[in-house]
Protein backbone atom coordinates (compact mmCIF):
# COMPACT_ATOMS: atom_id res chain seq x y z
CA UNK A 1 0.00 0.00 0.00
CA UNK A 2 1.52 2.96 -0.92
CA UNK A 3 2.51 6.12 1.80
CA UNK A 4 -0.69 8.66 0.37
CA UNK A 5 -3.16 5.83 0.77
CA UNK A 6 -1.60 4.80 4.40
CA UNK A 7 -2.05 8.08 5.16
CA UNK A 8 -5.65 8.68 4.02
CA UNK A 9 -7.07 5.39 5.63
CA UNK A 10 -4.95 6.34 9.05
CA UNK A 11 -7.21 10.12 8.88
CA UNK A 12 -10.07 8.74 8.15
CA UNK A 13 -9.35 5.93 11.12
CA UNK A 14 -8.94 8.53 13.45
CA UNK A 15 -11.73 10.91 12.33
CA UNK A 16 -14.41 7.98 13.09
CA UNK A 17 -13.10 7.79 16.43
CA UNK A 18 -12.87 11.48 17.40
CA UNK A 19 -16.26 11.29 16.20
CA UNK A 20 -17.15 8.32 18.15
CA UNK A 21 -15.65 9.65 20.99
CA UNK A 22 -17.19 13.20 20.86
CA UNK A 23 -20.50 11.58 20.78
CA UNK A 24 -20.20 10.14 23.98
CA UNK A 25 -22.48 11.67 27.20
CA UNK A 26 -19.99 12.41 29.76
CA UNK A 27 -23.24 12.20 32.47
CA UNK A 28 -22.97 10.43 35.58
CA UNK A 29 -25.55 7.98 35.62
CA UNK A 30 -28.61 8.18 38.67
CA UNK A 31 -28.36 6.55 41.85
CA UNK A 32 -31.01 4.01 43.56
CA UNK A 33 -33.94 5.99 45.13
CA UNK A 34 -32.09 5.79 48.59
CA UNK A 35 -35.21 8.20 50.14
CA UNK A 36 -38.74 8.46 50.33
CA UNK A 37 -39.88 11.46 47.74
CA UNK A 38 -43.23 13.39 48.55
CA UNK A 39 -44.65 15.53 45.67
CA UNK A 40 -47.67 17.96 46.57
CA UNK A 41 -49.61 20.77 46.22
CA UNK A 42 -49.15 19.96 42.53
CA UNK A 43 -51.83 19.21 40.04
CA UNK A 44 -51.67 15.35 39.09
CA UNK A 45 -51.88 13.82 36.20
CA UNK A 46 -52.45 10.03 36.29
CA UNK A 47 -53.80 9.39 32.89
CA UNK A 48 -55.57 6.59 34.42
CA UNK A 49 -57.91 8.84 36.17
CA UNK A 50 -59.22 12.24 36.36
CA UNK A 51 -56.66 15.05 36.84
CA UNK A 52 -56.40 15.39 40.63
CA UNK A 53 -56.48 19.18 41.93
CA UNK A 54 -53.84 19.80 44.64
CA UNK A 55 -52.57 16.14 44.78
CA UNK A 56 -50.07 14.24 45.83
CA UNK A 57 -47.70 11.45 44.23
CA UNK A 58 -45.60 9.60 46.94
CA UNK A 59 -43.17 7.09 45.94
CA UNK A 60 -39.63 4.58 47.66
CA UNK A 61 -37.74 2.12 46.40
CA UNK A 62 -38.69 3.23 43.25
CA UNK A 63 -42.45 2.62 43.09
CA UNK A 64 -45.46 4.97 43.90
CA UNK A 65 -46.90 4.05 47.04
CA UNK A 66 -49.92 6.79 47.40
CA UNK A 67 -51.69 9.11 44.61
CA UNK A 68 -54.21 11.41 45.44
CA UNK A 69 -55.73 14.37 45.71
CA UNK A 70 -55.00 17.03 49.40
CA UNK A 71 -52.13 16.23 51.73
CA UNK A 72 -50.03 13.00 51.20
CA UNK A 73 -51.45 10.47 53.73
CA UNK A 74 -49.76 10.48 57.45
CA UNK A 75 -48.34 7.04 56.41
CA UNK A 76 -45.62 9.19 54.52
CA UNK A 77 -42.31 8.40 55.27
CA UNK A 78 -41.63 11.41 58.17
CA UNK A 79 -37.85 11.56 56.76
CA UNK A 80 -38.91 11.69 53.09
CA UNK A 81 -37.65 14.51 50.71
CA UNK A 82 -40.99 16.91 50.60
CA UNK A 83 -41.40 18.58 47.28
CA UNK A 84 -43.58 21.54 47.18
CA UNK A 85 -44.89 21.69 43.57
CA UNK A 86 -47.20 24.28 43.54
CA UNK A 87 -48.70 25.98 40.82
CA UNK A 88 -46.16 23.02 38.88
CA UNK A 89 -47.60 19.53 37.24
CA UNK A 90 -46.77 15.98 37.45
CA UNK A 91 -47.59 13.61 34.75
CA UNK A 92 -46.36 9.96 34.06
CA UNK A 93 -43.03 9.73 31.72
CA UNK A 94 -43.44 10.27 28.32
CA UNK A 95 -42.86 6.49 26.25
CA UNK A 96 -41.63 7.02 22.49
CA UNK A 97 -42.76 3.82 20.92
CA UNK A 98 -41.01 3.78 17.82
CA UNK A 99 -37.62 4.46 17.96
CA UNK A 100 -34.18 3.52 17.25
CA UNK A 101 -32.33 5.39 20.54
CA UNK A 102 -29.00 4.27 21.07
CA UNK A 103 -28.44 2.18 17.83
CA UNK A 104 -27.48 5.05 15.94
CA UNK A 105 -25.19 8.38 16.67
CA UNK A 106 -23.40 9.86 14.09
CA UNK A 107 -25.60 9.10 10.25
CA UNK A 108 -22.04 9.56 8.21
CA UNK A 109 -19.79 7.88 10.67
CA UNK A 110 -20.60 3.57 9.89
CA UNK A 111 -18.94 2.91 13.09
CA UNK A 112 -21.82 4.23 15.16
CA UNK A 113 -24.75 2.58 13.25
CA UNK A 114 -25.96 -0.32 14.53
CA UNK A 115 -30.00 -0.61 14.02
CA UNK A 116 -29.61 -3.33 11.02
CA UNK A 117 -27.81 -7.05 10.62
CA UNK A 118 -26.43 -8.15 7.90
CA UNK A 119 -28.98 -10.92 7.17
CA UNK A 120 -32.51 -10.96 6.07
CA UNK A 121 -34.15 -12.85 8.96
CA UNK A 122 -32.69 -12.03 12.54
CA UNK A 123 -34.85 -12.58 14.89
CA UNK A 124 -31.98 -13.80 17.39
CA UNK A 125 -31.13 -9.99 18.05
CA UNK A 126 -32.12 -8.01 20.86
CA UNK A 127 -32.22 -4.45 20.00
CA UNK A 128 -31.14 -3.38 23.68
CA UNK A 129 -28.13 -5.11 23.83
CA UNK A 130 -26.67 -2.87 21.09
CA UNK A 131 -27.95 -0.01 22.56
CA UNK A 132 -25.50 2.52 23.08
CA UNK A 133 -25.81 3.31 27.38
CA UNK A 134 -23.87 7.13 26.34
CA UNK A 135 -25.36 8.28 23.42
CA UNK A 136 -25.39 12.08 23.47
CA UNK A 137 -29.30 11.86 22.30
CA UNK A 138 -30.64 9.72 25.20
CA UNK A 139 -29.89 13.38 27.37
CA UNK A 140 -31.63 15.39 25.20
CA UNK A 141 -35.01 13.25 24.64
CA UNK A 142 -35.36 12.84 28.22
CA UNK A 143 -34.70 16.73 28.56
CA UNK A 144 -38.55 16.92 27.50
CA UNK A 145 -39.58 14.32 29.37
CA UNK A 146 -40.05 11.15 27.17
CA UNK A 147 -38.18 8.69 29.68
CA UNK A 148 -39.01 5.64 28.09
CA UNK A 149 -38.75 4.00 24.64
CA UNK A 150 -39.30 1.25 22.37
CA UNK A 151 -35.79 0.66 20.11
CA UNK A 152 -37.49 -0.74 17.26
CA UNK A 153 -33.88 -2.71 14.66
CA UNK A 154 -34.58 -2.12 10.71
CA UNK A 155 -33.26 -4.53 7.68
CA UNK A 156 -34.32 -7.32 6.49
CA UNK A 157 -38.11 -8.52 6.54
CA UNK A 158 -37.55 -9.62 10.14
CA UNK A 159 -34.71 -7.77 11.88
CA UNK A 160 -35.05 -8.64 15.74
CA UNK A 161 -36.95 -8.06 18.95
CA UNK A 162 -37.70 -4.65 20.18
CA UNK A 163 -36.49 -3.60 23.46
CA UNK A 164 -38.12 -0.78 25.53
CA UNK A 165 -35.37 1.15 27.32
CA UNK A 166 -35.51 3.87 30.16
CA UNK A 167 -33.17 6.80 29.52
CA UNK A 168 -30.62 6.54 32.08
CA UNK A 169 -28.39 3.74 33.36
CA UNK A 170 -24.98 2.57 32.94
CA UNK A 171 -24.89 -0.57 31.03
CA UNK A 172 -27.84 -2.03 28.34
CA UNK A 173 -28.80 -4.15 30.76
CA UNK A 174 -29.64 -0.95 33.19
CA UNK A 175 -31.46 0.70 30.66
CA UNK A 176 -33.74 -2.58 29.56
CA UNK A 177 -37.25 -2.59 30.82
CA UNK A 178 -38.06 -5.54 28.78
CA UNK A 179 -35.21 -6.28 26.60
CA UNK A 180 -37.65 -8.96 24.73
CA UNK A 181 -40.65 -6.60 23.70
CA UNK A 182 -41.67 -8.48 20.55
CA UNK A 183 -40.79 -9.62 16.80
CA UNK A 184 -40.43 -7.36 14.34
CA UNK A 185 -41.55 -7.61 10.47
CA UNK A 186 -40.97 -5.67 7.85
CA UNK A 187 -44.44 -6.26 5.76
CA UNK A 188 -43.17 -6.01 1.69
CA UNK A 189 -45.04 -3.38 -0.44
CA UNK A 190 -47.86 -5.11 -2.26
CA UNK A 191 -47.60 -3.35 -4.73
CA UNK A 192 -45.23 -1.77 -7.14
CA UNK A 193 -43.64 1.85 -6.45
CA UNK A 194 -43.48 4.31 -9.03
CA UNK A 195 -41.86 7.42 -9.60
CA UNK A 196 -39.08 9.78 -11.21
CA UNK A 197 -36.87 8.34 -7.94
CA UNK A 198 -38.03 4.46 -9.13
CA UNK A 199 -35.39 3.12 -10.82
CA UNK A 200 -36.63 -0.98 -10.19
CA UNK A 201 -38.98 -2.34 -12.99
CA UNK A 202 -42.69 -2.87 -11.65
CA UNK A 203 -42.12 -6.85 -12.87
CA UNK A 204 -38.86 -7.15 -10.71
CA UNK A 205 -40.84 -5.60 -7.74
CA UNK A 206 -43.17 -7.91 -7.94
CA UNK A 207 -40.79 -10.96 -7.66
CA UNK A 208 -38.85 -8.81 -4.80
CA UNK A 209 -41.88 -9.21 -3.56
CA UNK A 210 -42.98 -12.46 -3.83
CA UNK A 211 -39.35 -13.58 -2.41
CA UNK A 212 -40.13 -11.29 0.98
CA UNK A 213 -43.40 -12.91 1.41
CA UNK A 214 -42.10 -16.66 0.64
CA UNK A 215 -39.09 -15.86 3.08
CA UNK A 216 -41.16 -14.27 6.09
CA UNK A 217 -44.03 -17.36 5.82
CA UNK A 218 -41.76 -19.98 5.39
CA UNK A 219 -39.49 -18.69 8.64
CA UNK A 220 -42.98 -18.91 10.54
CA UNK A 221 -44.07 -22.34 9.44
CA UNK A 222 -40.32 -23.24 10.48
CA UNK A 223 -40.49 -21.83 13.87
CA UNK A 224 -43.89 -23.21 14.23
CA UNK A 225 -42.51 -26.84 13.24
CA UNK A 226 -39.56 -26.07 15.45
CA UNK A 227 -41.45 -25.01 18.55
CA UNK A 228 -44.01 -28.08 18.20
CA UNK A 229 -40.91 -30.21 18.10
CA UNK A 230 -38.98 -28.86 21.43
CA UNK A 231 -42.91 -28.84 23.46
CA UNK A 232 -43.07 -32.47 22.27
CA UNK A 233 -39.57 -33.17 23.28
CA UNK A 234 -37.60 -30.54 24.92
CA UNK A 235 -34.20 -32.50 24.20
CA UNK A 236 -34.54 -31.64 20.52
CA UNK A 237 -31.13 -29.65 19.77
CA UNK A 238 -32.04 -26.08 20.05
CA UNK A 239 -31.55 -23.06 17.46
CA UNK A 240 -31.36 -19.63 18.61
CA UNK A 241 -33.02 -18.41 15.41
CA UNK A 242 -36.18 -20.42 15.59
CA UNK A 243 -36.15 -20.44 20.02
CA UNK A 244 -35.75 -16.47 19.45
CA UNK A 245 -39.42 -16.90 17.62
CA UNK A 246 -41.36 -19.38 19.83
CA UNK A 247 -42.49 -16.55 22.37
CA UNK A 248 -43.93 -14.78 19.03
CA UNK A 249 -45.11 -18.15 18.01
CA UNK A 250 -46.79 -19.77 20.86
CA UNK A 251 -48.49 -16.27 21.34
CA UNK A 252 -46.45 -15.14 24.22
CA UNK A 253 -45.14 -11.90 22.37
CA UNK A 254 -46.36 -9.76 20.56
CA UNK A 255 -45.52 -9.20 16.61
CA UNK A 256 -44.72 -6.21 15.74
CA UNK A 257 -45.47 -5.84 11.42
CA UNK A 258 -44.49 -2.21 9.90
CA UNK A 259 -47.12 -1.56 7.34
CA UNK A 260 -48.10 1.63 5.97
CA UNK A 261 -50.20 1.19 2.91
CA UNK A 262 -53.60 -0.77 3.18
CA UNK A 263 -52.78 -3.36 0.82
CA UNK A 264 -49.87 -4.04 3.59
CA UNK A 265 -51.82 -3.81 6.34
CA UNK A 266 -54.31 -5.81 4.94
CA UNK A 267 -52.27 -8.97 3.90
CA UNK A 268 -50.41 -8.42 7.42
CA UNK A 269 -53.84 -8.68 9.22
CA UNK A 270 -54.32 -11.91 7.70
CA UNK A 271 -51.01 -13.48 8.20
CA UNK A 272 -51.56 -12.76 11.73
CA UNK A 273 -55.01 -14.51 11.58
CA UNK A 274 -53.46 -17.56 10.27
CA UNK A 275 -50.68 -17.79 11.96
CA UNK A 276 -52.35 -16.79 15.22
CA UNK A 277 -50.05 -14.08 16.39
CA UNK A 278 -50.53 -11.25 18.52
CA UNK A 279 -50.17 -8.50 16.15
CA UNK A 280 -49.05 -4.67 16.44
CA UNK A 281 -48.69 -2.52 13.04
CA UNK A 282 -46.88 -0.15 13.40
CA UNK A 283 -46.62 2.72 10.97
CA UNK A 284 -50.25 2.21 10.04
CA UNK A 285 -50.86 5.22 7.58
CA UNK A 286 -53.93 4.06 6.12
CA UNK A 287 -55.07 2.45 9.12
CA UNK A 288 -58.08 4.32 8.90
CA UNK A 289 -59.30 2.97 5.89
CA UNK A 290 -59.34 -0.50 7.27
CA UNK A 291 -60.51 0.17 11.03
CA UNK A 292 -63.05 -2.42 10.76
CA UNK A 293 -60.39 -5.10 10.43
CA UNK A 294 -58.09 -4.17 12.79
CA UNK A 295 -60.78 -3.70 15.47
CA UNK A 296 -62.81 -7.12 14.96
CA UNK A 297 -58.65 -8.88 14.94
CA UNK A 298 -58.00 -7.27 18.05
CA UNK A 299 -55.00 -5.39 16.02
CA UNK A 300 -53.49 -2.25 17.86
CA UNK A 301 -51.76 0.43 15.79
CA UNK A 302 -48.44 2.44 16.74
CA UNK A 303 -49.05 5.60 14.52
CA UNK A 304 -45.85 6.36 12.74
CA UNK A 305 -45.74 10.33 13.71
CA UNK A 306 -48.33 13.34 12.59
CA UNK A 307 -45.29 15.22 11.08
CA UNK A 308 -45.62 13.73 7.65
CA UNK A 309 -46.84 14.81 4.08
CA UNK A 310 -50.08 13.53 2.43
CA UNK A 311 -48.71 10.32 0.69
CA UNK A 312 -50.85 10.66 -2.61
CA UNK A 313 -50.85 13.81 -4.90
CA UNK A 314 -55.08 13.62 -4.42
CA UNK A 315 -54.44 13.07 -0.32
CA UNK A 316 -56.13 15.86 2.10
CA UNK A 317 -53.54 18.12 3.27
CA UNK A 318 -54.28 16.97 6.58
CA UNK A 319 -54.17 13.48 6.20
CA UNK A 320 -51.30 12.54 9.11
CA UNK A 321 -52.87 15.10 11.27
CA UNK A 322 -56.48 13.43 11.51
CA UNK A 323 -55.53 9.78 11.67
CA UNK A 324 -55.16 9.72 15.70
CA UNK A 325 -58.81 11.07 15.72
CA UNK A 326 -60.21 8.52 13.17
CA UNK A 327 -58.60 5.74 14.82
CA UNK A 328 -60.19 6.71 18.27
CA UNK A 329 -63.79 7.86 17.08
CA UNK A 330 -63.52 4.29 15.61
CA UNK A 331 -62.15 2.24 18.65
CA UNK A 332 -59.11 0.90 17.22
CA UNK A 333 -56.33 0.14 19.77
CA UNK A 334 -53.33 2.56 19.17
CA UNK A 335 -50.52 4.92 20.26
CA UNK A 336 -48.36 7.72 18.57
CA UNK A 337 -44.92 7.30 18.33
CA UNK A 338 -42.72 9.48 15.76
CA UNK A 339 -41.37 8.42 12.52
CA UNK A 340 -38.98 6.50 14.16
CA UNK A 341 -36.44 6.41 11.60
CA UNK A 342 -32.21 6.99 11.42
CA UNK A 343 -33.38 10.69 10.69
CA UNK A 344 -35.96 11.02 13.09
CA UNK A 345 -33.89 9.78 15.85
CA UNK A 346 -32.24 13.10 17.45
CA UNK A 347 -35.71 14.86 17.13
CA UNK A 348 -37.53 12.07 19.47
CA UNK A 349 -37.77 14.80 22.11
CA UNK A 350 -40.66 16.46 19.83
CA UNK A 351 -42.84 13.54 20.24
CA UNK A 352 -45.24 15.33 22.50
CA UNK A 353 -46.19 18.00 19.59
CA UNK A 354 -47.11 14.89 17.43
CA UNK A 355 -49.72 14.39 20.09
CA UNK A 356 -50.20 18.61 19.83
CA UNK A 357 -50.54 18.59 16.15
CA UNK A 358 -53.04 15.46 16.44
CA UNK A 359 -55.19 17.48 19.22
CA UNK A 360 -55.17 20.76 17.22
CA UNK A 361 -56.85 18.10 14.58
CA UNK A 362 -59.86 16.61 16.64
CA UNK A 363 -58.73 14.56 18.70
CA UNK A 364 -59.14 14.68 22.40
CA UNK A 365 -56.38 16.47 25.01
CA UNK A 366 -56.61 13.40 27.13
CA UNK A 367 -56.78 11.13 24.52
CA UNK A 368 -53.63 12.52 23.02
CA UNK A 369 -51.78 12.93 26.90
CA UNK A 370 -52.70 8.95 26.72
CA UNK A 371 -51.16 7.85 23.39
CA UNK A 372 -47.81 8.66 24.35
CA UNK A 373 -48.11 7.60 27.95
CA UNK A 374 -50.57 4.66 29.09
CA UNK A 375 -51.47 3.25 25.46
CA UNK A 376 -48.37 3.44 24.76
CA UNK A 377 -47.30 1.09 27.56
CA UNK A 378 -50.52 -1.49 26.60
CA UNK A 379 -49.32 -1.83 23.09
CA UNK A 380 -45.73 -2.53 24.31
CA UNK A 381 -46.72 -5.00 26.99
CA UNK A 382 -45.42 -2.50 29.86
CA UNK A 383 -48.23 -1.27 31.70
CA UNK A 384 -48.09 -3.02 34.35
CA UNK A 385 -45.13 -0.87 35.38
CA UNK A 386 -45.06 2.25 33.35
CA UNK A 387 -47.66 4.64 31.55
CA UNK A 388 -49.68 5.87 34.38
CA UNK A 389 -49.27 7.58 38.04
CA UNK A 390 -50.46 4.48 39.70
CA UNK A 391 -50.08 2.75 43.32
CA UNK A 392 -47.35 -0.25 42.46
CA UNK A 393 -46.20 1.15 39.50
CA UNK A 394 -42.78 2.55 38.60
CA UNK A 395 -41.65 6.03 39.80
CA UNK A 396 -40.97 7.03 36.67
CA UNK A 397 -42.50 10.71 36.21
CA UNK A 398 -41.80 14.26 35.23
CA UNK A 399 -42.71 17.61 36.83
CA UNK A 400 -43.57 20.33 34.75
CA UNK A 401 -44.76 24.10 34.39
CA UNK A 402 -47.44 23.53 32.60
CA UNK A 403 -48.42 21.07 29.47
CA UNK A 404 -46.19 19.28 28.03
CA UNK A 405 -47.76 19.33 25.11
CA UNK A 406 -47.08 23.16 24.46
CA UNK A 407 -43.69 23.43 23.38
CA UNK A 408 -43.11 26.49 25.99
CA UNK A 409 -43.59 23.77 28.63
CA UNK A 410 -40.47 23.10 30.61
CA UNK A 411 -39.60 19.76 32.03
CA UNK A 412 -38.31 21.14 35.53
CA UNK A 413 -37.51 18.06 37.25
CA UNK A 414 -37.54 14.07 36.48
CA UNK A 415 -37.52 10.65 38.02
CA UNK A 416 -37.15 7.22 36.81
CA UNK A 417 -37.57 4.31 39.02
CA UNK A 418 -37.27 6.84 41.81
CA UNK A 419 -34.02 8.02 40.09
CA UNK A 420 -34.19 12.04 40.30
CA UNK A 421 -32.07 11.96 36.99
CA UNK A 422 -29.89 15.00 35.69
CA UNK A 423 -31.76 17.15 32.83
CA UNK A 424 -28.46 18.63 31.60
CA UNK A 425 -27.15 17.52 27.76
CA UNK A 426 -25.20 18.50 25.44
CA UNK A 427 -26.93 21.56 24.19
CA UNK A 428 -27.99 23.05 27.79
CA UNK A 429 -24.17 22.45 28.38
CA UNK A 430 -23.57 24.58 25.17
CA UNK A 431 -26.12 27.19 25.54
CA UNK A 432 -24.64 27.78 29.26
CA UNK A 433 -21.25 28.12 27.61
CA UNK A 434 -22.07 30.96 25.04
CA UNK A 435 -23.62 32.61 28.17
CA UNK A 436 -20.89 32.92 29.34
CA UNK A 437 -19.16 34.14 26.81
CA UNK A 438 -21.36 37.28 26.67
CA UNK A 439 -21.24 37.68 30.48
CA UNK A 440 -17.54 38.43 29.46
CA UNK A 441 -18.72 41.12 27.23
CA UNK A 442 -21.18 42.66 29.32
CA UNK A 443 -23.75 41.37 27.33
CA UNK A 444 -25.76 38.78 29.51
CA UNK A 445 -26.15 39.31 33.61
CA UNK A 446 -24.75 37.72 35.78
CA UNK A 447 -26.93 34.74 37.76
CA UNK A 448 -28.05 35.88 41.38
CA UNK A 449 -25.21 35.68 43.90
CA UNK A 450 -22.82 35.00 41.78
CA UNK A 451 -19.36 36.99 41.84
CA UNK A 452 -18.67 38.38 38.99
CA UNK A 453 -14.81 36.42 38.01
CA UNK A 454 -11.58 38.37 36.68
CA UNK A 455 -12.63 38.05 33.22
CA UNK A 456 -14.18 41.38 32.76
CA UNK A 457 -17.55 43.66 33.93
CA UNK A 458 -20.98 41.63 33.79
CA UNK A 459 -19.49 37.98 33.63
CA UNK A 460 -20.30 35.05 35.66
CA UNK A 461 -19.87 31.35 36.85
CA UNK A 462 -21.93 29.01 35.30
CA UNK A 463 -24.69 27.81 37.46
CA UNK A 464 -24.82 24.62 39.46
CA UNK A 465 -25.97 21.40 38.29
CA UNK A 466 -29.24 20.18 39.46
CA UNK A 467 -27.10 18.09 42.39
CA UNK A 468 -25.66 21.13 43.97
CA UNK A 469 -22.38 20.24 41.48
CA UNK A 470 -21.37 22.12 38.19
CA UNK A 471 -22.01 19.08 36.33
CA UNK A 472 -19.90 17.12 34.15
CA UNK A 473 -18.89 18.73 30.47
CA UNK A 474 -20.39 16.81 27.78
Amino acid sequence: MNRSLINVVLTLGLACGAAAAAAQDLGVKAPPQARAVVIENATVHPVSGPVLEKGHVVFSGGRISAVGSGPAPPSAAAAALRVDASGKHVYPGLIGANTITGLIEVGAVRATLDFSEVGSISPEVRAAVAVNPDSTIIPVTRRNGVLTTAVMPLGGVIPGRASVIRMDGWTWEDLAVKADAGLLVNWPNMRPMSGWWVTTPAEEQQRQQQRELSAIDEAFRTAGAYAGARAAEPATPADLRWEAMRPAIEGRARVFIRANELEQIQSAVAFAVQHKLSAVILGGRDADRCADLLKRHNVGVIVAGTFRLPRRADSDFDEAFVLPQRLEAAGVKWCLATVGGSFETPHERNLPYHAALASAYGLPRDAALRSITLSAAELLGVADTLGSLDAGKAATLILTDGDPLEVTTRVERAWIDGREISLQDKQTELAEKYRERYRQMGLWPTPPGSAAPAGGPGTGAAPAGPTGGSGPAR
